[in-house]
């Protein structure tokens, strides 16, 4: 008899459970990881599960990562086509089939959690048999280094970046995977280096109505433009709404005029190359929490759709996972779950953070004009704010402030165009960034003589040159 069959299997646990199992291998790597060190294919009473781990965990040790589920599904139908199981064929194409079409991720993380914690157990039991061994031939001391590598087995595979021994690590260029916000002000090197980083979160600030949700569709289109794929969740607006609005910055059409260009948008983007792949999913406003969109991102990467931005409009209304007597706990709450999403999944996400109401007529909105949190700004990596007084708004002229920034500098102001009409932002080129000081200066001057005098300034640094 095997030590899996003596120990238990995860048969007890029934079919949906030993399923979830699979798709937690499959959408979780860290996780898996976890489980190469501790879980068997024998572990698994469904022959179909027990031959696609099999062929899973053969993969990592090879190659050392995981295979997608589109190449599993090449390798298994590789392996299966010159046997003659039939039902298990049968069964692994309508598993997989039916995982990829329709994915149950409720309770995945309770599948997971239960799961590592029986697989700990068996290797502790496993360790123990084998200790009873050694003990009867007097081996008192491998019994020692058997008992400290069952409760390290399981754990989580990094101990950290070893300051010595992974110094080469520290001058690999590509060590910060970004994903430009196509700013090119914002994207440069003293700035954000590139864009947003993995596990990184932005947030851009502004009043009611000065352009928040236009904000994050323009970074959600940059990021698309770069082939890269985007997720974008939106709680007031509707998904076609969202989608037309991308059309308009993408095809350089007025949103309104989007609805009678079909055949102009398809034209545009049958001559786009190399765009990413965009999902819209809309939630009603303070439905969805930081599990409603775990379980949707965990579903797209059954579907072999792999995220590599989440555009998330925004967080201030989104539900809290706990809740508190204080609104400010609750946001608090989300922004530091939603910045732990973004390490989970190691992707860059937008979000939008409402200002209060001081900020609508505000030179330029800071950190202090965050509504109900100021420890919503605590949390983000990346805070910048949009003013944009009501007399600015015929002019399409406001004001980009970068308030806080861990990747480089920040305390500046850019003058900017805001298009709303394609959600389309452009920093004036020729104009000099702004500090606060310039901008403070220009309060008892509209902006249009404040760009006058910044513009004679670069015109007079020219001819000097």
């Amino acid at each position: 008899m095997s030590q899996v069959n003596s120990f238990g299997s995860f048969g007890k646990y029934g079919k949906s459970f030993q399923e979830k199992i699979f798709q937690g291998l499959l959408t979780d790597r860290t996780w898996s990881m976890q489980m190469t060190e501790v879980m068997t294919p024998e572990f698994f009473e469904l022959k179909y599960l027990r031959f696609l781990t099999d062929r899973y965990f053969q993969y990592f040790l090879k190659y050392k990562d995981f295979p997608t589920l589109n190449l599993l599904i090449a390798i298994v139908k590789e392996d299966l086509s010159q046997g003659n199981d039939v039902i298990l064929r049968d069964q692994i194409v309508e598993f997989l089939h039916r995982m990829k079409t329709n994915p149950d991720v409720s309770d995945l993380h309770y599948v997971k959690d239960k799961a590592l914690d029986f697989c700990k157990r068996q290797a502790f039991k496993g360790a123990l048999t084998k200790a009873v061994e050694l003990i009867e031939t007097e081996q008192f001391d491998g019994v020692v280094n058997l008992m400290k590598e069952a409760v390290a087995a399981g754990l989580p595979a990094s101990i950290g970046h070893d300051f010595f021994n992974d110094i080469e690590a520290r001058f690999t260029r590509q060590r910060r995977f970004t994903v430009t916000t196509g700013i090119n002000q914002l994207d440069r090197k003293d700035v954000l280096n590139g864009g947003l980083g993995k596990g990184e979160m932005g947030v851009v600030v502004a009043p009611t109505g000065v352009g928040k949700s236009h904000y994050l569709v323009s970074m959600g289109a940059a990021a698309l433009k770069q082939g890269f794929n985007v997720v974008h969740y939106t709680f007031e607006l509707s998904e076609t709404v969202v989608g037309t609005r991308y059309d308009s910055h993408l095809c350089h059409i007025s949103a309104t005029d989007v609805p009678d260009s079909r055949d102009l948008v398809v034209e545009e983007y049958s001559q786009m190359k190399d765009l990413g792949r965009l999902i819209i999913k809309e939630y009603p406003t303070g439905s969805a929490s930081i599990m409603t969109l775990r379980n949707h991102i965990e579903k797209l990467t059954l579907k072999g759709i792999k995220p590599d931005i989440l555009i998330i409009d925004y967080a201030d209304i989104m539900r809290s996972s706990r809740k508190y007597d204080s609104m400010r706990h609750e946001l608090k709450l989300i922004y530091e779950e939603l910045r732990a999403l973004a390490v989970e999944f190691q992707v860059p996400i937008w979000t939008a953070s409402q200002a209060n109401r001081e900020a609508a007529n505000s030179e330029v909105v800071g950190l202090d004009n965050m509504s109900e949190a100021y420890g919503k700004a605590m949390v983000a990596d990346f805070i910048c704010s949009i003013s944009r007084k009501p007399s600015e708004k015929l002019m399409g002229g406001a004001r980009l402030h970068v308030a806080k920034n861990r990747a480089g500098r920040d305390g500046f102001v850019f003058p900017i165009k805001l298009d709303t009409s394609q959600s389309r932002i452009e920093v004036m080129d020729e104009i000099a960034e702004m500090s606060l000081e310039d901008v403070n200066q220009g309060d008892s001057s509209s902006m249009k003589d404040l760009l006058r005098k910044k513009w004679k300034e670069v015109q007079e640094s020219k001819e000097t040159v």
